[in-house]
């Protein structure tokens, strides 16, 4: 029977921002105390996956939650850009409360698809940038078992679309700093996610060894 390939998508820890400022692609941002703490506890709950490869988006937060994992296994982490977050361009940098009351907040929230950041990324782009961006790790590793550390957005977009939802309810989809969620692929089936922010059990009956 053919194995299928099952890929974890880690939300990168907390950092000092998290939750009130939109960070995108902005350099220098690191995580903070109780991100590094777990990204730890994330190696730990894959302790018992047979993990063969590591990727992680290029900005330091994902980065720094990948080590504990890669540092356990053994692997290696390799940047992969289509697991970047999305750009948000003009919007880089602003606190969500200043954010939250403008027109434009209403098309993010709940219609999303339609959106695109000024200067930036529209969501449509950054969905399909990272699901090909998956579709190309699980043709690169048929069988195994990979780890992506990315950001919330661009893996609830992922999420959704293995769930065959529209873009547009895509924020129904919770992702919490440091949360794990599985999709599970096989050759000439659906996707099947197998869990969806997972934020404390041990996660290595995903796959039996």
């Amino acid at each position: 029977m053919t194995q299928s390939t099952l890929i974890l998508l880690v939300r990168h820890g907390e950092t000092p921002t998290t939750g009130t400022v939109l960070p995108g692609r902005a350099p220098g941002l690191h995580l903070s105390e109780r991100g590094r703490a777990q990204a730890e506890a994330v190696a730990e709950r894959l302790s018992g996956l047979p993990v063969e490869a590591i990727y992680s988006s290029p900005l330091e937060r994902a980065r720094e939650t990948a080590q504990p994992t890669a540092t356990r296994t053994g692997r290696p982490v390799t940047e992969e850009a289509g697991l970047l977050e999305c750009d948000f361009g003009d919007w880089t940098g602003a606190a969500l409360a200043g954010l939250t009351g403008l027109p434009e907040w209403q098309t993010v929230q709940h219609n999303p698809s339609a959106f695109r950041f000024p200067n930036g990324e529209g969501f449509s782009g950054m969905q399909a940038r990272m699901t090909a961006a998956l579709e190309t790790l699980r043709a690169a590793h048929p069988g195994g078992v990979v780890v992506c550390f990315s950001h919330a957005d661009p893996i609830k977009a992922a999420v959704a679309h293995a769930l065959g939802t529209h873009l547009d309810l895509f924020q129904r989809i919770m992702i919490s700093p440091a949360s794990v969620s599985a999709i599970s692929f096989l050759d000439g089936q659906a996707p099947a996610v197998l869990t969806v922010n997972s934020m404390s059990e041990p996660l290595s009956g995903l796959r039996k060894t």
